[in-house]
């Protein structure tokens, strides 16, 4: 939609501001974007975007906490895809990491744990070594795209599947993937039993 050629361009600049900043809270760049979209010269877009950070009513620092704090929740992101995000909303580097900041690595790795007990598939056969290599890759590959290191998801994975396959009923605990603890006297397997 082309602004009026009749109307004043810094007033259309400014409803046009306004208008994005009531649907949700916006980066500068978001801004700047969409002004240049509707038409509005450069040099008059720079002068309202710099009247409306003047007042607080654009405030990139503000934006990059409350994204932070938004997408780390609801979607359970690692700082690395955070960041990505934040670049992309034209956030500078040191902003950015001051919001991230606020995601602790204990944070990130309760999200993760969370996401990969949600997404494990019930009534997964995770003692048949074939169908947990296959749930490891899928369930690793999910926190890939959230932006978890390769290293910190296959990690927590490998943890969250140990765990459901020692509290399924009829498991063998840990089984073949828990080490020579989970077999023998300790265990409470055969050689426990008093033959005599």
């Amino acid at each position: 939609m082309a602004a009026d050629p009749e109307a004043n361009p810094e007033s259309v600049a400014r409803s046009i501001v306004l208008r994005q900043l009531t649907n949700s809270p916006k980066s500068r760049l978001q801004l700047a974007r969409k002004l240049a979209e509707r038409n509005v010269p450069e040099e008059v877009a720079e002068a309202v975007l710099d009247r409306f950070e003047e007042v607080r009513l654009i405030d990139d620092a503000d934006f990059a906490e409350m994204w932070v704090r938004s997408r780390s929740q609801s979607r359970k992101l690692a700082r690395g895809a955070l960041r990505r995000e934040l670049a992309d909303k034209g956030i500078d580097t040191e902003t950015a990491e001051q919001a991230l900041a606020q995601v602790s690595d204990d944070d990130e790795r309760n999200a993760a744990r969370d996401l990969v007990a949600r997404r494990l598939r019930a009534g997964t056969d995770l003692s048949d070594r074939a169908e947990r290599d296959k749930q490891t890759r899928r369930l690793a590959s999910m926190l890939a795209r959230k932006g978890y290191q390769p290293s910190t998801a296959f990690r927590i994975v490998g943890e969250v599947l140990d765990e459901t396959l020692a509290q399924e009923p009829g498991s063998y605990g840990a089984g073949e993937y828990g080490g020579p603890e989970a077999h023998g006297p300790e265990a409470g397997g055969p050689e426990a039993e008093d033959i005599g």
